[in-house]
Formats: C-alpha cells, structure tokens, sequence
C-alpha cells in the first residue's frame, strides 16, 4: 500500500539511465494488469537513446518530462487483440498504473502523460516508429531517478465524496 500512497507525478530526473532488470520488472508489472476479456491489448516501445527521447519529448507541449528521462515508455494497443473494443483504454489505464505503482517500488520516479486524445501527438508517434493502422498509441510514461522531487504522501482523501447508501 506504500507505493500507492508515495505515488506522485514526477517530471525531472537525474542524467542517469534505468538499469536493464528494472525496465523488465515495469514491463512485467504491466502486463499483470487486468484485461477486459483477458484481450490484454498492450503493446511497448522502451525509448532510452538521447536523440530519440529529445525528439519524442516534441510531440506535444506536456511530453517536455521526456526529453530528460532515462527512458520513456510508449504504450499503444494492438487493435488485433480486442475482443471488447470499448474497454482498450481501460486497459491501458490499468497497465499504465501499474508501471506507476512499480516506478515507486523500484525507487524512480514517473510520470503518465495521455496522448490518446491528441490526434497530433497520435500522428508524430505513428511516423516516428512508422507504426502500422492497427496499433493505437496511448500514452507516454517518463521515468527515472528523481532530482529535487520524491514520491511521498500527501492525503488526498474527502471524506464528502464517499457516499454510503444514497446521494
């Protein structure tokens, strides 16, 4: 429960890179997450290079965490997978999430930009990695070490949102 508590958006980081066994333990918590009919549409791009992460970090105004992270995920779905269409973001969201929760656990920082709904951002990542038709970019996950940022507890529990019973 700590890590879902610690959890904060963290945009800047440390020049250093992500070591190889903690990019496999992100990958392997996302794809634990739950799946609408199991379609586990997930499909990921590890973007470490310098040049690259710089030139993704362009795809939209708050991509900008990008550019100094040791590495970015992209997350998209393979459409080819879907059993139940309307259900893909939901998970995505669950994947992305977990990678989130993971970062924490691993001691990084991360943060979760959408770009599933910003046709232009869509179209830069398509013709960056030439994607083909059926697979829907998603959102982006910068992480790395933390500079001048942690993850750490701020309650954010209202207790006038929690409704027993009736409105």
């Amino acid at each position: 429960m700590k890590e879902i508590f610690n959890r904060r958006s963290i945009r800047k980081f440390k020049d250093l890179p992500v070591e190889k066994d903690k990019i496999d333990k992100l990958l392997r918590a996302a794809m634990q997450a739950p799946s609408a009919l199991n379609q586990q549409p997930w499909e990921f791009i590890v973007v470490e290079d310098k040049t690259a992460l710089q030139k993704l970090s362009k795809a939209m105004p708050d991509a900008k965490p990008v550019s100094n992270s040791g590495l970015t995920l992209i997350l998209a779905a393979n459409s080819e997978t879907f059993r139940y269409e309307p259900d893909w973001e939901l998970d995505m969201s669950a994947a992305a999430q977990n990678i989130l929760l993971e970062a924490v656990y691993l001691e990084l920082g991360a943060v979760w930009m959408s770009i599933s709904s910003v046709d232009t951002a869509i179209d830069y990542v398509r013709e960056m990695y030439q994607l083909p038709a059926h697979i829907k970019p998603f959102s982006f996950i910068a992480i790395g070490y933390p500079e001048n940022q942690q993850n750490q507890f701020i309650d954010r529990y209202r207790k006038e949102k929690v409704h027993y019973e009736t409105w």
